[in-house]
């Protein structure tokens, strides 16, 4: 009973990890702007963990981050314009979704493309391995003929 309380903690803990990261003093009071800042949040890669957005990591430069994007909220800046601010400073590896413009083209279009090459690599291969037909079978010479009837007669009796 005691190891299923301790895990019912462990998970409770876990699930609101999400919450600890942002801060009370770091809501906004507009509830719209808010979600928003937290849309954006969940699309930005904190620079310190980068397996986590910056809304679930507490890492002191996604706090900063987390701020950051709701200043610029706060002064009128649209979704786009906030994530290219964030972009401009940080780079691109702060998405967790690249763009799909430039060099990032090539990682969007490599898999579709090997997984088109594999197909036809694989039809290809199948196509050559398909059996040929068996040449015809000769026709027995008579003395074949009563050799065949003779022994077929023995496995009968």
């Amino acid at each position: 009973m005691r190891g299923l309380r301790a895990t019912a903690a462990m998970l409770a803990l876990v699930a609101a990890q999400a919450a600890w990261a942002v801060q009370p003093d770091e809501v906004l009071a507009d509830p719209a702007l808010e979600h928003r800042a937290r849309e954006i949040g969940q699309m930005l890669r904190c620079p310190v963990c980068q397996g986590e957005n910056i809304d679930e990591s507490n890492a002191p430069i996604s706090r900063d981050l987390r701020l950051y994007v709701r200043e610029r909220l706060v002064a009128g800046d649209s979704d786009a314009q906030v994530i290219d601010a964030v972009t401009e400073r940080f780079g691109e590896f702060v998405l967790f979704e690249p763009r799909a413009e430039g060099g990032n083209l090539i990682l969007y279009w490599a898999g579709p493309l090997m997984a088109l090459v594999a197909a036809l690599a694989a039809f290809l291969f199948l196509r050559g391995r398909r059996p040929e037909s068996a040449p015809a079978p000769e026709a027995l010479t008579a003395e074949e003929r009563a050799r065949l009837d003779a022994l077929m007669r023995d496995q009968e009796s």
